[in-house]
């Protein structure tokens, strides 16, 4: 391993997830497609809560003030504020295994006083034990 790799290490039974190099493929959708995008990130023992955090961005700050991740099954409720201040409620549910994840959360909000649904997928697995450098979670 080169100084430029990062190691990951940590014991299953510590999290829902293995920490280690991820790619995840975030969708959302509305009555279109707003975003559709493929990451990959370093999950290192203390990132995996953020990392499972659902959907949360440089344009979101979400709070989960209900989340269970147990037996496999993965439950969150909570609510996301974007920069303007606007709410949106947030049901999350899905699977886990210690190498993947696949969440769907269900997304309300008002604009203009008219209600607004929509939904965000979530899908990733574990691509490896060693992150290359500059993949860590900002």
């Amino acid at each position: 391993m080169g100084a430029s790799a990062l190691p990951v290490i940590a014991a299953a039974a510590e999290y829902p997830i293995l920490p280690g190099y991820w790619e995840s493929r975030n969708k959302v959708t509305s009555v279109v497609t707003l975003s559709n995008k493929v990451e990959r990130k370093c999950v290192t023992p203390k990132d995996v809560e953020k990392f499972l955090a659902g959907p949360s961005n440089r344009h979101y700050s979400c709070v989960y003030p209900s989340r269970s991740f147990v037996g496999g099954e993965v439950s969150m409720t909570g609510v996301c504020t974007d920069k303007k201040g606007r709410k949106i409620a947030v049901q999350v549910t899905g699977t886990y295994t210690p190498t993947s994840y696949e969440m769907t959360a269900h997304l309300k909000t008002r604009v203009a006083g008219l209600p607004l649904s929509g939904n965000a997928t979530s899908e990733a697995h574990r691509i490896g034990d060693v992150c290359p450098a500059g993949s860590e979670i900002k």
